[in-house]
């Protein structure tokens, strides 16, 4: 039996991008066999619209450096360069045109899953894709029981990664506070954010 082509779409607002970030999707390449792993920084996250964030290009500088020496690794501008806010269902429509025989897995995290059914034409995205979902060993999936997540669980993969108590926010404050990030994020990224004065 031929084998199914496969890549995997990363989407957040990556500000910044650590440690958790990539080992989440290292694991989805080794345990899914995917050819390669597309982190889409967004231009406008819907979900953040009342939060001040680091601006776009920033924030995809900081993916390219975190993510540049991997070569399963690689970064998309598909959601900085279209106007409006960032829906993962237009970014996955674009994926499906330039890999069209391709399986796309979608990444997300285990609190993440829960909400997709909140975002937009979420019926539409469970047609198109398949979701992996990273959670660290013995979290409890309960909010997959409803009706909805139900009629897609077989789109649902649920994938066990190392706990690693790293979280965006975190870093940011641990910035403010005067803390170091040392070993949190790639040292390339902890030196952009040193350079350019980030989230002080």
């Amino acid at each position: 039996m031929e084998k199914i082509k496969s890549i995997g779409i990363m989407g957040g607002t990556f500000d910044p991008i650590h440690y958790g970030h990539l080992m989440v999707a290292s694991c989805a390449v080794e345990a899914f066999g995917l050819e390669k792993v597309f982190f889409v920084p967004s231009r406008i996250p819907p979900h953040k619209m009342n939060q001040q964030i680091t601006s776009p290009e920033m924030r995809y500088e900081m993916t390219l450096l975190a993510t540049m020496d991997n070569p399963w690794f690689s970064v998309s501008r598909v959601e900085l360069e279209r106007n409006g806010m960032s829906y993962t269902v237009d970014t996955i429509k674009y994926f499906q045109s330039e890999f069209p025989d391709y399986r796309i897995y979608f990444i997300t995290g285990a609190d993440t899953i829960v909400e997709i059914v909140s975002w937009k034409a979420p019926e539409e995205l469970f047609a198109m894709t398949y979701f992996i979902t990273a959670a660290r060993p013995g979290y409890s999936f309960s909010g997959l029981q409803n009706e909805f997540y139900q009629r897609y669980k077989d789109k649902i993969a649920i994938l066990e990664v190392p706990e690693l108590a790293i979280s965006s926010t975190g870093i940011r404050r641990r910035v403010k506070m005067g803390k170091s990030i040392k070993y949190y994020l790639h040292p390339l990224v902890e030196a952009y954010i040193s350079k350019h004065q980030l989230y002080r």
